[in-house]
């Protein structure tokens, strides 16, 4: 086999040396996807002390430059620049971070030279993220988060191959206009539904409605496309936002009071989001307190602390008598995420409810 780039003009023609090129399996540096690192920190950036503390580490101490030198093969797949945003564990994320790495992203998308994205961010809060970015990036180029369960320095490291799984998925024209996807154990999650689902083992992030895909060998499979707004479909637009409304969580279960509530209202929240057992429930004396705050102008958002919950408006308690809204399939943390764009966006109440149906 020739060597292109040895040979090259010398000994060939323009057209000649092309197609020779091609023959002979190599390709050419010009060819190859550009795709951007967005390093943020997290797991897939951290070191333990010794390869058998796979649960036990620093995360966020390797710099985006030597995650991408220490796999040599994503020069094969593409072109790649790392860019360091953050460097935190991302239980630490703020909505100034995500306004931050939002802006990032669309500014890069911009960006003729750049066909793909992909975000290192530590699993905490990864569809958290993934979600924000879902609803506020107007790009149809594929944007890939991707983390890991394990440190670098661990026996069976899954960072390695999962930032080259995620580099292959964002440089592959056929990811385009699949919205926002994560990238975990093989498998091609939308931002939408991905939710992680155990602390400690590498196939933690799932989907209730399934994967959109899978790598194998570097190759994407490809299975099912989201019916949901999403990217440039969505209405909401990050260089229209000035700082997402602030919504918190409140967690439901036997015995709970008024308090968070009352202090979130205090706060100055502009909704809550009840995490209600079951479908939503709210119980009996909490009911009072709820309705009080909606009458002070805090939404209350109904969602389900149930992993796959799945609230019903309506249904265990009249919220069109109300004026409450239903998170329908959203964990509590997505809705908060979906209630801080929205509600930043000049959403009422019935816009809102619309938005959790559409999106």
């Amino acid at each position: 086999m020739f060597n292109c780039f040895k040979t090259g003009w010398r000994h060939l023609g323009a057209a000649l040396f092309v197609a020779g090129c091609l023959l002979s399996g190599q390709v050419l540096a010009a060819d190859k996807a550009h795709v951007v690192v967005l390093a943020t920190g997290g797991t897939i950036a951290g070191a333990g002390a010794d390869a058998v503390n796979s649960a036990t580490y620093q995360a966020a101490k390797v710099p985006v430059d030597k995650l991408i030198a220490g796999i040599p093969e994503l020069a094969k797949v593409a072109d790649v620049k790392g860019e360091q945003v953050f460097q935190i564990a991302s239980e630490s994320f703020t909505n100034d971070n995500l306004m931050t790495l939002g802006r990032r992203v669309s500014a890069l998308v911009k960006d003729k030279g750049v066909d793909g994205i992909v975000i290192t961010h530590g699993t905490d809060t990864l569809e958290e993220t993934a979600f924000f970015l879902n609803l506020v990036i107007h790009s149809d180029k594929p944007i890939v988060v991707v983390g890991s369960m394990r440190p670098g320095t661990a026996l069976s490291a899954d960072g390695g191959l999962n930032l080259l799984d995620a580099v292959s998925v964002a440089a592959n024209p056929e990811s385009r206009g699949r919205g926002v996807m994560v990238v975990m154990n093989d498998e091609i999650l939308s931002a939408r539904d991905v939710v992680k689902t155990i602390n400690i083992k590498t196939n933690a992030f799932a989907s209730q409605w399934g994967a959109l895909g899978m790598i194998v060998e570097g190759k994407s499979y490809w299975f099912r496309k989201i019916d949901k707004k999403h990217t440039l479909t969505s209405e909401f637009n990050i260089d229209n936002l000035k700082e997402l409304a602030p919504v918190d969580i409140a967690y439901a279960y036997g015995n709970v009071g008024a308090e968070a509530y009352e202090a979130f209202a205090a706060k100055g929240d502009k909704a809550i989001i009840h995490a209600g057992t079951g479908n939503g429930s709210v119980a009996d004396r909490m009911v009072p307190v709820l309705r009080g705050l909606q009458d002070k102008g805090v939404q209350i958002i109904r969602s389900s602390r149930v992993w796959g919950g799945f609230v019903l408006r309506n249904a265990e308690q009249p919220d069109d008598k109300y004026g409450w809204v239903v998170a329908h399939d959203l964990s509590p943390q997505k809705a908060r995420i979906l209630a801080a764009v929205a509600i930043a966006s000049g959403f009422n109440a019935e816009k809102l409810q619309k938005a959790y149906w559409e999106y």
